[in-house]
């Protein structure tokens, strides 16, 4: 597999990134979730993480030819919005030796590979039920 770099969101110490895949996902590296009253809010299957990344990280979308990377949507893989205003999202853990050789991620990160669908969807303005039968 490999990874486009698409943009991170760095302060020292810190470093939640966005990737495009060659297989039609995105890869995203963030910080690992280990707050208790985080976990109990999420059902996590075996082979799935948690991650968190700041709102703005979606911005490099653009880069990756979407018009905006402004959130419409938060749904699957976003799980929840946290008080500090970022992403908790959830999804299958990375595992593909390829592609972690390409990303540069501390012991207290991880990352998750999502469909570009699923991530693209977020950006959607949510139009509510169609009545129009």
């Amino acid at each position: 597999m490999q990874l486009r770099f698409l943009g991170k969101n760095s302060t020292p110490g810190d470093s939640p990134t966005l990737y495009a895949s060659d297989q039609d996902s995105y890869v995203i590296q963030g910080w690992k979730v280990y707050a208790n009253e985080l976990l109990m809010q999420l059902d996590v299957p075996e082979g799935q993480t948690v991650i968190e990344v700041p709102t703005e990280l979606f911005e490099h979308l653009t880069k990756d030819g979407q018009a905006s990377g402004d959130i419409k949507q938060f749904t699957d893989p976003i799980m929840l919005v946290t008080e500090q205003g970022t992403c908790v999202l959830q999804g299958p853990q990375m595992h593909n030796p390829e592609a972690l050789s390409q990303m540069r991620m501390p012991d207290y990160e991880t990352c998750i590979e999502v469909p570009k669908s699923s991530i693209t969807a977020l950006l959607e303005e949510d139009s509510g039920p169609d009545h129009s039968r």
